[in-house]
């Protein structure tokens, strides 16, 4: 017997205010990597020091991903999702705040444990939200909004960090997130969650250890280490390369940097179609390959003659990128019990914002020691990379559960 379900029409609003939401957050991100140039000039920073200042967002972000999954598996999506936003808009607006190098390392850092909690708890809602069957096609979506935010982001932040300053730019953004808030609490309502069948309700339970001991879990964060130090690497350290390196101004840099942030946005939402289709079950090769056309497109990059051909370059990168996105973060949805799918996604997101923290401050750290040569920050994330492909080597994804209790413990023993 079916109990009443969320209706279509509802569940498109909630998926598409996570899709906002995600959106919202790239634009708090890309707001500092943007306005980094103008901030490293007010506050006078060396690119070891500007590393640091990108990195300790990413230092919060990393620490509150396990608690921030199990506080969305303990108390539900809505809250957690709330609480993050609010939490991290108010940091946006004291970023604007700033005035000294502690102040903005600190404030950065509370940034990133407010904003911590909402990538896992987005993914419990797409579980509590959607019906299992259309779960993946839901995170793919909400997913390509990580590179459509890089589109929209620079767009945005650009004009408005020429007109207003940076300052007045984090106080808009943190504004703006309030609002965003305040409709996800809306929409998120206890009678707007997902009630099933009750055969897919009673899967095989599984807690959190036992997701630990699943050899997938670690590849898939391992996979995502990869990823992140790629596309956190280049995000950080792409706008000061173009612009103390290829001579852009800050306009033109911001234009030209929401091209790879689109073919990002390509690749993930074609990468979820062919898992979907033509690829499922064959996940691990289609990571291999894009790993490996990431690297090539990389080296390339750094030894471009013309900013046109950086950007080409940079957006094979980040088309490539698309399909392992969309393979570490459906396949959860697939292999996992849904009351451990916001730790399982804590754990693995945990994986890539490790990566995310030490790529600005490695690459920054790189670049001085080597007098402002980007080569050897490059070939540090390529390195990163390489680990990626050996992690997807051993992926042995199962195809969808379909059996109930029984395949769900099956793929908990097997994969």
């Amino acid at each position: 017997m079916k109990n009443e379900q969320v209706p279509n029409k509802k569940r498109h609003i909630i998926l598409s205010l996570l899709f906002l939401g995600w959106c919202l957050s790239y634009l708090d991100r890309m707001a500092m990597n943007v306005g980094i140039v103008e901030i490293a000039k007010d506050f006078n920073l060396s690119p070891s020091v500007m590393g640091v200042v990108l990195s300790s967002f990413f230092a919060g972000y990393a620490l509150m991903q396990l608690p921030g999954g199990w506080l969305a598996d303990k108390f539900g999506s809505r809250k957690v999702i709330v609480i993050s936003i609010v939490l991290w808009s108010l940091f946006t607006v004291f970023t604007g705040m700033a005035w000294s190098l502690m102040s903005m390392i600190i404030i950065r850092f509370m940034f990133g444990l407010g904003e911590g909690g909402y990538p896992a708890a987005s993914s419990k809602a797409i579980a509590d939200v959607f019906p299992k069957k259309e779960r993946t096609s839901a995170q793919t979506i909400m997913m390509s909004s990580n590179s459509l935010g890089g589109v929209i982001a620079p767009l945005i932040a650009t004009p408005l960090l020429v007109w207003i300053g940076w300052q007045n730019l984090f106080f808009a953004i943190g504004i703006l997130g309030l609002f965003v808030a305040a409709l996800l609490w809306y929409y998120l309502s206890p009678q707007n969650m997902q009630v099933e069948l009750v055969e897919e309700e009673t899967v095989q339970k599984a807690s959190f250890k036992d997701v630990l001991k699943i050899p997938t879990s670690w590849q898939l964060a391992i996979m995502w280490f990869g990823v992140s130090t790629v596309i956190w690497g280049l995000i950080s350290w792409m706008p000061p390369y173009l612009v103390d390196v290829r001579g852009l101004d800050l306009m033109s840099m911001g234009m030209l940097t929401s091209i790879p942030a689109l073919a990002g946005a390509v690749g993930v939402i074609v990468g979820g179609q062919l898992i979907k289709s033509l690829l499922m079950g064959k996940e691990k090769y289609l990571a291999i390959i894009s790993f490996i056309i990431m690297i090539g497109s990389l080296y390339l990059l750094f030894n471009a003659p013309s900013v046109t051909l950086v950007i080409i370059y940079q957006s094979i990168c980040m088309l490539f990128h698309g399909p392992i996105v969309a393979i570490i973060f459906s396949l959860p949805h697939k292999l996992f019990s849904k009351n451990v799918i916001g730790s399982t996604f804590g754990m693995i997101n945990l994986g890539g914002m490790i990566g995310a923290f030490l790529a600005p401050m490695v690459m920054g750290y790189l670049i001085e020691v080597f007098d402002g040569i980007y080569a050897s920050a490059f070939l540090y994330i390529i390195a990163c990379a390489v680990l990626g492909i050996i992690a997807a080597a051993g992926l042995k994804p199962n195809r969808p559960a379909s059996g109930g209790r029984k395949q769900e413990a099956q793929n908990l023993e097997t994969i």
